[in-house]
């Protein structure tokens, strides 16, 4: 269970933003949720250094998973990690379209799935806005 305080802190640091696809709460029908990024089943822990804040559908699409198997070589490659990396050297942002730069960030934006047409819609629209990321 994660308690109020460690919430916050958590929420705070991101500034209100899903710290996977960078949207922020205010835009989102569903709260965010903390997300462990390394599993509680797998041995993560409720610290600081182990959460993220995660709007609800890379969070439901993340489910338990710390890796994915890259499609085209059957390595296991490991999720994006905000609390240890940095978005902007494993993604790019192109009119509404997160992409992967790196091997992590491919896999992470499929296993996420970022980029169905309603994501896309919805960051385009705010970013009109002047209102994403």
């Amino acid at each position: 269970m994660i308690g109020s305080q460690l919430r916050k802190l958590v929420t705070e640091r991101a500034e209100g933003r899903c710290e996977y696809c960078l949207i922020h709460q205010d835009f989102s029908i569903y709260a965010h949720e903390i997300d462990h990024i390394i599993p509680i089943k797998h041995g993560g822990k409720n610290h600081p250094d182990n959460l993220a804040l995660s709007c609800l559908s890379c969070n439901r699409h993340k489910g338990s998973d710390f890796a994915t198997i890259d499609p085209n070589t059957g390595a296991i490659i490991p999720l994006f990690n905000p609390r240890s990396q940095v978005w902007t050297e494993h993604f790019i942002l192109r009119e509404g379209i997160i992409e992967g730069l790196t091997q992590m960030g491919q896999g992470t934006a499929r296993l996420l799935q970022f980029n169905t047409a309603k994501r896309i819609l919805q960051r385009q629209l705010l970013i009109d806005q002047e209102k994403y990321p």
